[in-house]
């Protein structure tokens, strides 16, 4: 279950359109790891089910930072849509 950690570029560091990209990627990586916790917490026993909790409170909370992120710049999401497209992506990285 160990992933690798992958440094965020700052979005200050980028132009509108890739801050914009970028807050899609967030916000569809962000929903990964939320649906994910989901299902280890459902299989979790013991201290597990601690820890599957907190993650999702945390991936929770950090989704819901990005999604105002996308509001305030006025970006449009949907997140069925867009886990879709993150499925389909992923399915030729195999």
């Amino acid at each position: 279950m160990k992933e690798p950690y992958i440094k965020e570029v700052p979005i200050i560091d980028l132009n509108k359109s890739e801050s914009d990209l970028s807050i899609v990627q967030s916000i569809i990586e962000s929903q990964r790891r939320l649906d994910l916790a989901h299902q280890n917490f459902e299989y979790a026993r013991g201290e597990l089910i601690d820890y599957y909790a907190y993650q999702i409170k945390s991936e929770q909370a950090k989704l819901s930072y990005l999604l105002k992120q996308a509001k305030n710049k006025k970006i449009e999401v949907d997140t069925n849509e867009a886990r879709k497209v993150y499925r389909k992506i992923n399915m030729y990285d195999e």
